[in-house]
């Protein structure tokens, strides 16, 4: 699991079924002081609530496949919450 920022979203024309009203969007990985890292990535929102500009953690692999409503549909990552507040001792 990982912080990310939603900075885009994805429109599809035909997706796999099961993920019907799933909403894509990119996400860029955080590091631990809230600084991107590496490249964005699509993720599945498991939420339904996340937008741009939010703070969100992210599975990846078979955990983002057992995220969504409906199990085992080929996603690699999938948003799990939105993240009110990050305390860092």
């Amino acid at each position: 699991m990982f912080l990310a920022r939603v900075v885009g979203t994805v429109v599809a024309t035909q997706k796999y079924q099961g993920l019907e009203g799933i909403k894509l969007l990119v996400v860029q990985p955080l590091d631990k002081h809230r600084q991107p890292v590496g490249e964005p990535v699509v993720a599945a929102d498991g939420t339904g609530q996340a937008g741009p500009g939010e703070l969100v953690t992210v599975v990846a692999s078979r955990e983002a496949a057992l995220a969504l409503p409906v199990k085992f549909v080929p996603v690699d990552h999938a948003i799990t919450a939105i993240v009110d507040q990050v305390d860092v001792a």
